[in-house]
């Protein structure tokens, strides 16, 4: 049955594009049949971290009624299904965003997770996809507007019938080891799945238009959000990502001087 998780955040600038953009390719990599929907129909920004612009079909053709959903599904880094939305404002204005529903009902069937990247803060288009998802998933920054933002979100989503899953700390600077876990999901009020430290290969990948988690997979921020992943996807995280140590020439020859004496 299809788990269907929306990334929200109360304002914009906290990362939220980019958590999907790098939870969906990982999910997909740990075995799940995943799709991704970029659903800020109005500041679409997905196929671009992807590297799928300029495409001839998108989610707005299809809001629009001129395209069916199944033309709008391209693939991307490890099998990962992406439905991106276009960027022109002519087919934002063509777009009707309450055909959403009827669009997620043609896409469950065939995966395992849907994530929907949701329009950052409060407006009545970013309300349909906090409603229609099993989970929300809120991206937050520790500043204390992005956390007063985030539970204006958290209200919302319980006010139409949703729920909230839990929170993911984004941009925490240094490794998060000081980071205080508990205070914020007191704050909060939910599970926090994780922290992404500060990591300036996040911006180096998007500008790549690649995840993070596929240009720099030995990254920090690319091992946080490979747990958050793994958590997600309900299996036990291993650090794949560390590289093997490269035998030096000492251990080399000592191995060498230890054979000839055997």
């Amino acid at each position: 049955m299809v788990k269907v998780y929306t990334i929200a955040s109360g304002k914009g600038g906290t990362g939220k594009t980019t958590v999907t953009a790098n939870l969906g390719p990982m999910l997909a990599r740990y075995g799940k049949k995943t799709c991704i929907l970029d659903a800020d129909v109005g500041m679409a920004n997905l196929g671009l971290i992807l590297g799928l612009e300029d495409l001839p079909v998108t989610l707005h053709e299809v809001l629009a009624g001129k395209a069916r959903i199944r033309d709008a599904i391209y693939e991307g880094p490890y099998g990962v299904k992406v439905v991106p939305c276009g960027l022109s404002l002519q087919g934002f204005q063509q777009s009707k965003p309450e055909r959403l529903k009827d669009v997620m009902a043609d896409l469950v069937s065939g995966f395992d997770v849907l994530i929907l990247d949701a329009p950052a803060g409060i407006s009545r288009d970013g309300v349909i996809p906090l409603t229609i998802a099993d989970g929300v998933i809120l991206v937050v920054t520790p500043e204390i507007s992005s956390i007063v933002d985030s539970l204006k979100t958290k209200i919302l989503t319980e006010t139409v019938g949703g729920h909230v899953e839990g929170a993911i700390i984004n941009r925490v600077a240094g490794n998060g080891d000081e980071f205080n876990r508990a205070q914020m999901e007191r704050l909060l009020g939910v599970r926090v799945l994780g922290i992404i430290p500060e990591d300036a290969n996040v911006r180096r990948a998007s500008a790549g238009r690649s995840p993070i988690v596929v240009k720099y997979p030995d990254s920090e921020a690319s091992r946080a959000l490979k747990r958050i992943s793994a958590d997600v996807a309900g299996i036990e995280y291993t650090d794949e990502s560390v590289p093997a140590k490269r035998e030096g020439f000492i251990d080399r020859l000592a191995r060498a001087l230890f054979r000839a004496k055997a």
